[in-house]
């Protein structure tokens, strides 16, 4: 009888496997990370509108331009200028008053978010380009990221060239405690 031989019992893949294994995978993440899906006509575009956080009639010249270069969005003014005012900036811009949503509920940044949150759904929003001066963005981008992005809407920033330096950054950490009591509560509390 011959003796038994010990034999090597680890299994191995064919080479070809762990290739197209290793391609699914690559491929896999690619189309995670880029927009790939859009590009070869998969899945839907995102919705898209305009946000136009309030104080300053600069905000919304410069929202009118922008809105008035693209034609298909709908754009939402939370607490802005009188709206008299502001309707005619956009009529001047050659933005349809159909387009404008002019919502004066907000008395804050926390709530220009979150009252123009019930807009944003209408329209089954996915993204959203937010216009305010450059030294009020840090505040907005951290509570627009807590708000918007409790409901996946990605927030895209565009800033508005302005004389403010910079804010507080103790108003940032504030709005930013108050847009997660919104989150967990539904309220944002006092000011």
């Amino acid at each position: 009888m011959a003796p038994l031989q010990r034999t090597n019992s680890k299994r191995t893949i064919p080479r070809t496997s762990l290739i197209a294994l290793s391609g699914v995978t690559a491929m896999g993440f690619l189309c995670r990370g880029l927009p790939l899906w859009h590009f070869f006509g998969w899945g839907e575009p995102p919705r898209e509108a305009i946000l136009v956080l309030g104080g300053s009639p600069g905000r919304e010249q410069f929202a009118a331009e922008f809105a008035r270069r693209h034609p298909d969005l709908p754009v939402i003014v939370s607490s802005g200028s009188p709206r008299e005012y502001t309707l005619s900036v956009f009529a001047r811009a050659g933005v349809a008053r159909d387009r404008l949503f002019l919502d004066y509920r907000a008395t804050d940044t926390v709530t220009n978010f979150t009252t123009a949150l019930e807009t944003l759904e209408k329209f089954q929003t996915t993204s959203v380009y937010v216009i305010t001066d450059e030294f009020h963005m840090p505040r907005a981008r951290t509570i627009g990221s807590i708000v918007l992005g409790s409901r996946g809407i990605r927030m895209q920033p565009l800033t508005v060239t302005s004389s403010i330096a910079k804010e507080e950054p103790i108003k940032t950490l504030r709005d930013g405690v108050r847009s997660v009591v919104w989150l967990v509560t539904g309220s944002a509390w006092g000011r």
